[in-house]
């Protein structure tokens, strides 16, 4: 892959164009529909940073504020083709680089606790590797077959 391009996206109808299109390819992780368009919806308010290469869109990552010292990464994704080739990564420099000069001292993710689904095994060992720490699961925040798992990371 050639040089990645990351940009901010401020347009509202930008941002959700973007979420949709990444989000309805990655039927694996964000096959709820209710779940999904929730997330689209909610993307047009926030922070939101995509990937491209050449011009078209192949991630992103958005931010929202869960408190006044932290900041969750609310929704992430990135096409399938373009795993483990650094568009993630580059995502969350970004995204940890306009929390850190917003002043937030935290950040934090949710994901299915792992050990249920392969799938989501991968996006746990991606947070961990970024430097994300264990900080709690919840059993029942989404239901009885997805735990959720919160990591956590210091800022400071």
């Amino acid at each position: 892959m050639k040089k990645m391009i990351i940009r901010e996206i401020t347009d509202t109808k930008e941002k959700q164009d973007i979420a949709r299109f990444i989000l309805e390819s990655l039927t694996d992780w964000f096959g709820v529909s209710e779940s999904r368009e929730s997330y689209i919806r909610e993307s047009a308010d926030r922070f939101f940073a995509a990937v491209f290469d050449k011009d078209q869109p192949i991630g992103f990552i958005c931010l929202k504020e869960t408190g006044k010292d932290t900041a969750e990464i609310s929704v992430m994704g990135v096409l399938k083709e373009y795993h483990r080739k650094g568009a993630g990564t580059a995502l969350f420099k970004k995204a940890k680089e306009i929390a850190v000069n917003s002043g937030y001292s935290f950040l934090q993710v949710k994901t299915v606790q792992m050990g249920k689904y392969e799938d989501y095994d991968r996006t746990n060992r991606f947070y961990l590797a970024l430097g994300f720490k264990e900080f709690e699961v919840f059993p029942m925040l989404w239901d009885e077959h997805n735990p959720c798992q919160v990591y956590v990371m210091s800022l400071k």
